[in-house]
């Protein structure tokens, strides 16, 4: 592999020697040039050593953000263009040929998948904001009108992976992503599974607060009316900044989610009360569809001729001359290029490619800072709402069901004798 050198960053500019390849801290450091000081790493393998942090082929890992059963998701800088990724890694060890091949990143966007014989590396985008959830407990509820724009944006990216007949069934505010421009990303597809109406699905998993009333029962269901349901919980944590259902535990959070009754705060307008009874319906048959959630009055609110559509996939432009150029000047040739771009290869070429394509960091932990205000001209007076009590108290409330996954689940179905045999898994719960 040809070495690649990177963008100039500012200390670059000044310093001539500001980082050392890894392949040039195991040889003579001193023949390496400042052009090629951020070569290529090899792909297939992850080193260190005691001047740089780890990394994985053109990525320096940065820190740990999120873990699950199988897999975890690092923080990383690509090192050619300085843009930050996550990549999600996954051990393959722990899953069948059939899971490794549903592996799903869907709303979020692919740049490179690296695999060795053991672990599969999945370089994406990464979503500065941090959780919908943590923006909940330091804030407190949204305004509608603040709502409304984030809760357009999940409802379409749900509509749009149910037309891929793929449902999620771990729709959560924890799973709800910001980026650096305050747009929503859906994450965590650990859970998904494609579905074919018709055909019953018979894994129960998700997040029991935000689970739908047939699951506690442990029917069998077709896929999106689950995630409906949860949309409705969304909604209503959104507009309310708690659950509408809860309790000090699993028999009475279960209890509750089967009664179907909520409270509906004095603040909620009755359009918005509207919609959430669309969606929090007991019957799944009888639950809307998000066809009809998009014509709804509360959600088109303030868009006149704007009704909320499918989402359509944006084109991406292969032919940039501009970044071609840069990317020549990287070392990769105009033939590699053309061929990882046309054929779609999720190789380092195209993802650095795509890279170039997008805005430069300016530091996570600014931009962080600057997506709680969700780029909404209606923060002042929501953030006021809410006291620091009831920030506890949505902390308290939440506590177990940040923790609780399929396991926690299965355990109290079969507790409540409401299946007739064993939970088996779906053959792609990768988290």
């Amino acid at each position: 592999m040809s070495s690649r050198s990177a963008l100039p960053s500012g200390n670059d500019r000044s310093s001539g020697d500001h980082h050392v390849s890894l392949g040039a801290s195991r040889s003579d450091k001193a023949t390496s040039q400042s052009s090629r000081s951020l070569g290529a790493r090899c792909r297939n393998s992850i080193a260190s050593c005691s001047d740089e942090q780890p990394h994985i082929g053109n990525y320096r890992l940065l820190k740990t953000i999120g873990k699950g059963n199988f897999a975890k998701v690092k923080l990383a800088r690509h090192i050619l263009t300085g843009r930050e990724v996550a990549i999600k890694i996954i051990d393959k060890t722990q899953l069948n040929p059939t899971s490794l091949q549903k592996v799903s990143v869907l709303p979020l966007q692919l740049f490179e998948v690296i695999e060795t014989d053991k672990t599969l590396y999945l370089i994406m985008e990464y979503a500065s904001g941090g959780e919908v959830f943590d923006y909940l407990v330091s804030h407190g509820r949204m305004k509608e009108v603040e709502a409304r724009a984030k809760f357009r944006q999940i409802v379409s990216a749900v509509h749009y992976c149910h037309t891929k007949n793929i449902v999620h069934r771990d729709l959560k505010a924890e799973n709800l992503l910001l980026d650096a421009d305050a747009n929503i990303k859906i994450a965590d597809f650990g859970f998904s599974n494609e579905f074919t109406l018709g055909n019953k699905l018979d894994t129960f998993c998700g997040s029991p607060p935000y689970a739908a009333p047939e699951l506690f029962q442990g029917k069998k269901y077709d896929g999106p009316e689950v995630d409906v349901w949860s949309l409705g919980v969304i909604l209503y944590t959104l507009v309310s900044g708690s659950l509408p259902f809860d309790g000090q535990n699993l028999k009475e959070l279960r209890e509750r989610v089967l009664r179907g009754k909520y409270r509906v705060p004095f603040y909620m307008s009755t359009d918005c009360e509207g919609i959430l009874r669309r969606f929090l319906v007991l019957n799944p048959s009888k639950r809307c569809t998000l066809e009809q959630v998009m014509k709804d009055k509360w959600i088109n609110a303030g868009h006149d001729g704007e009704e909320l559509k499918p989402h359509i996939e944006p084109v991406e432009d292969y032919s940039d001359p501009a970044r071609i150029e840069v990317m020549v000047g990287m070392g990769f040739t105009p033939e590699e290029i053309k061929d990882s771009l046309l054929n779609q290869k999720y190789n380092e070429v195209t993802a650095t490619y795509l890279l170039l394509g997008r805005k430069g960091d300016e530091g996570s932990e600014a931009r962080s800072a600057s997506s709680l205000s969700l780029h909404s001209s209606a923060t002042g007076s929501s953030s006021s709402s809410t006291s620091s009590s009831h920030s506890k108290t949505q902390r308290n409330a939440s506590t177990y069901h940040r923790q609780r996954r399929h396991s926690d689940f299965c355990e109290f179905l079969t507790h409540f004798n409401i299946m007739s045999a064993p939970l088996k898994p779906d053959s792609n719960l990768l988290m």
